[in-house]
């Protein structure tokens, strides 16, 4: 098992459908101890989705915008295991008014919404681990390949990018303390959230008529493996990626011709 006694924090659960939820059941099946964070209204149904793993977990209280969380978090963990070998940022969010073919016409305020949740927080929340976290740890963060323009995906896909960017100076800045930070690229997947991006089932459809290997809008095992070995030992001279678990897409320019 690559996880056996690692402690892990796991962000982004929502339902048994979130990749965050398949990332939390992989590594328990990898030996791994886990806790998620949720808030407000979506704690229940974190909750309630975290009855469906395999073992026991606790769900703690996290904002990643509000600073006492964060804080709270911090003193939860220090309690609760003393260290922290692990976690899997999961986290994004825009505005409605930030997709959907809107780039043109959204706000500021919407736009640094989608920024500061989406990108910015990976920092905060790295900043809150840091001091739990020491030789082999390893951060790993939830992206969509930002290094092009999507129909639909506007300021997220905005976002995304800074997350990238994000995830690098991490990777400088924590790396001489020994912790890794990567990020997994994901084909689109069919989670509530993906689902709630008007225009999702044709970004969906490019992935299946175009990857070599195909994809599965459905099939989150990939991308949680991928969590999990990031989040490994076997990963341990690995920082500052961008791995992409998309079926190859990202590789090639155009559907190849049968």
């Amino acid at each position: 098992m690559i996880l056996e006694g690692k402690k892990l924090v796991i962000t982004g659960v929502i339902t048994k459908d979130s990749i965050a939820f398949h990332a939390a059941s992989r590594a328990l099946e990898e030996g791994a101890s886990v806790v998620l964070t949720s808030f407000g209204r979506a704690r229940r149904m974190t909750e309630r989705a975290a009855t469906r793993l395999s073992s026991e977990v606790d769900v703690l209280e996290l904002d990643v915008n509000n600073p006492s969380d964060l804080e709270a978090l911090t003193s939860s963990l220090s309690d609760q295991w003393g260290s922290v070998d692990g976690a899997l940022h999961a986290i994004a969010f825009a505005p409605e008014d930030a997709l959907g073919g809107r780039f043109m016409t959204t706000p500021p305020e919407s736009a640094a919404a989608a920024f500061q949740t989406s990108a910015f927080s990976m920092k905060a929340l790295a900043a809150a681990l840091e001091p739990l976290m020491g030789q082999g740890s390893s951060i790993v963060g939830l992206d969509f390949d930002a290094s092009v323009a999507w129909p639909i995906y506007d300021w997220m896909g905005v976002a995304k990018a800074a997350l990238e960017s994000v995830s690098r100076y991490l990777a400088r800045d924590l790396g001489p303390r020994g912790i890794r930070v990567n990020l997994v690229s994901a084909g689109p997947l069919g989670t509530v959230a993906a689902r709630g991006i008007p225009g999702f089932e044709g970004l969906a459809a490019l992935w299946q008529a175009q990857a070599p290997l195909g994809w599965d809008v459905e099939d989150p095992a990939p991308v949680a493996d991928a969590i999990c070995f990031l989040l490994s030992d076997y990963a341990r001279a690995i920082s500052g990626e961008i791995v992409h678990v998309d079926g190859g897409f990202h590789a090639v320019g155009a559907p190849a011709q049968g």
